[in-house]
C-alpha cells in the first residue's frame, strides 16, 4: 500500500482552512493547515511528499508571491490556487508562472478532490523518478541491491568495485535473469563517470535501420540524439550486443577506434547468448570482441549461489506479503531443500515469480512451493540440479533462513527468538555471527 500523500492547505481564513482540510481528509488525504504563506514555507521544502492548496488573496505574502517562492524551492511541486470572484485574470497568470490548476470560489468539493488526486499522482511520479535517479547514481545502494553473501556474489561485488574504477570498455556475460543490467548500472555508479550520462540501448528491440539511427544518427525531427553523442563522457550500455549485424559491428568498432585512449565514452556491452554451441566471442567480429572484452564480468547463475537462494526468497516473500496485505509463507526444511536444488533456468527473475505466486497461494491457503517449482518444469517432480550440494550446505542455509525469519517476525527481540527456537543466548549469538546477521537490521 502506498502512503497517503500530504496536502498543505494555506489560507488566512480559519473556516476555509478547516472545511478544505476536513473534506480532503475524508477523501483519504493527509492534510496540514497553515494560516500564512510564511508559516507554510517553514514546512514545505524540496521533495515535500505531497502538494499545496493555497488561497490567492492573503495578507503579508500573497498567493502569487508564495507560488513563486515554492517554484524556487521545488519547480515540480504541484500548487492548486483558490481564487475569489473576479480574480480569474490572476489565476491565469498563476498558471503561466507554474500553478498546477486553480479553483474559483465557491468551488465544488468533488472538483477539489479530483484536482487533488491528479496533482498527487503527478507528484508521486515526480518523487518516484527522483528516488530512482538517486538510487541509480548511488553506487553503494546499487551494490546492496545485488543481494547475497555467497562466494560468487562477493566476487561479483569486488569485480564491480574494481572495474568501476577502471576506464576501459566492459563485457558483461551471464544467463538470462541474473541481473546483468543492474550490474551495468552499478559499474557506472561506482566509477569516475557517475555524474555523467548513462544511456542504455536494447539492441534487439530495433530493426537495423532504426538501430543505426539510434546509435549513430542522423536523428530525425522526432527522434532523440544519437546514443553515441548522448552518452559522450559517460557510459553507453548496449544490451544484446550479440544481435548486432556485421555492418553495425563494423560501424561500432569504427566509432570506438575514433575515440582514442582513454575512451571519451565508455562502452558496457551485455551479452545474452543462451545457445550451448555459441558464445559472444564466436558471434562478434574478433577485433570488436577484443576491444569490448578487455575487462569482463560474468554474473553467476542463481543455482550456484547456495544460501543466497533462501535469503532472496525470504526478502521477496516479505515484499510481496506487504504488497498484497497477507502473511508470507513459512518455508519448511523440505521446501528449503527444494529451493536450493532447483535448477533455476530463469535465475533471479524466475525466483521473483515463484515468490510472488507463493505469497498469493498462501493468501488463499492452497498449494505449496514444490507445486510451483513443478509448474515451471515438464517433469512431474520438482526439478533438481545435477550439481550436488553437501548436506552441511543445506543445513546451514536452512538454519540461517530460520533465524533470519524468526528475527524478522519478532522485530529483533532476542528473548523471543531464543524462546521460539529453544536456543541459549550464547548459541544464538554465535550462529548470528556465523551467518552475518545483525540484530540492528531487524529493529
Amino acid at each position: 500500500m502506498s502512503k497517503a500523500m500530504k496536502i498543505a492547505i494555506v489560507d488566512d481564513e480559519k473556516d476555509m482552512r478547516q472545511s478544505i482540510s476536513q473534506w480532503l481528509a475524508l477523501s483519504g488525504f493527509e492534510t496540514e493547515a497553515y494560516a500564512s504563506a510564511e508559516e507554510a514555507l517553514r514546512s514545505v521544502g524540496a521533495d515535500f511528499p505531497g502538494i499545496v492548496v493555497s488561497d490567492v488573496k492573503m495578507p503579508g505574502m500573497d498567493g502569487m508571491q508564495f507560488l513563486k517562492k515554492l517554484r524556487g524551492v521545488d519547480s515540480a511541486l504541484p500548487v492548486i490556487m483558490i481564487t475569489g470572484h473576479g480574480d480569474v485574470p490572476m489565476a491565469v497568470e498563476a498558471m503561466r508562472v507554474g500553478a498546477f490548476d486553480f479553483l474559483e470560489k465557491p468551488f465544488n468539493p468533488d472538483r477539489m478532490t479530483e484536482l487533488a488526486k491528479r496533482a498527487c499522482n503527478a507528484r508521486r511520479l515526480t518523487l518516484d523518478n527522483r528516488a530512482l535517479r538517486k538510487e541509480l547514481s548511488d553506487g553503494s545502494a546499487l551494490i546492496k541491491k545485488l543481494m547475497g553473501q555467497s562466494a560468487p556474489m562477493e566476487r561479483l561485488k569486488e569485480d564491480i568495485l574494481d572495474l568501476g574504477q577502471a576506464d576501459g570498455h566492459v563485457l558483461i556475460e551471464g544467463e538470462t535473469g541474473t541481473g546483468k543490467t543492474l550490474v551495468a548500472h552499478a559499474l557506472h555508479a561506482v566509477g569516475a563517470r557517475a555524474t555523467k550520462k548513462f544511456v542504455l540501448i536494447a539492441c534487439a528491440a530495433y530493426d537495423e535501420a532504426t538501430l543505426t539511427r539510434r546509435l549513430f544518427g542522423p536523428a530525425g525531427e522526432d527522434e532523440p540524439i544519437p546514443a553515441m553523442e548522448e552518452a559522450r563522457g559517460g557510459t553507453l550500455v548496449l544490451e544484446d550486443i550479440e544481435s548486432l549485424s556485421q555492418t553495425l559491428q563494423a560501424r561500432l568498432l569504427t566509432a570506438i577506434n575514433d575515440q582514442g585512449n582513454p575512451a571519451e565514452t565508455r562502452i558496457v556491452a551485455i551479452c545474452n547468448l543462451q545457445e550451448q554451441d555459441k558464445t559472444c566471442e564466436s558471434v562478434l567480429r574478433p577485433d570488436l570482441y577484443y576491444r569490448i572484452s578487455a575487462l569482463r564480468i560474468v554474473v553467476p547463475p542463481l543455482r550456484q549461489r547456495g544460501e543466497d537462494i533462501l535469503t532472496l526468497f525470504t526478502r521477496l516473500s516479505d515484499q510481496f506479503s506487504d504488497e498484497y496485505g497477507c502473511d508470507a509463507p513459512e518455508v519448511s526444511a523440505q521446501e528449503a531443500a527444494q529451493l536450493l536444488q532447483a535448477p533455476w533456468p530463469g535465475n533471479v527473475r524466475q525466483l521473483i515469480n515463484v515468490a510472488e505466486r507463493a505469497v498469493l497461494q498462501n493468501r488463499r491457503g492452497t498449494g505449496s512451493i514444490a507445486s510451483l517449482l513443478m509448474a515451471d518444469n515438464d517433469d512431474s517432480r520438482p526439478a533438481m540440479t545435477t550439481e550436488g550440494k553437501p548436506l552441511k550446505e543445506f543445513v546451514e542455509a536452512f538454519e540461517r533462513m530460520l533465524i533470519d525469519n524468526t528475527m524478522r517476525r519478532h522485530k529483533g527481540s532476542i528473548t523471543s527468538v531464543m524462546e521460539e527456537l529453544c536456543l541459549p543466548r550464547r548459541t544464538l549469538n554465535e550462529k548470528m555471527a556465523k551467518y552475518n546477521l545483525s540484530r540492528s537490521d531487524y529493529l
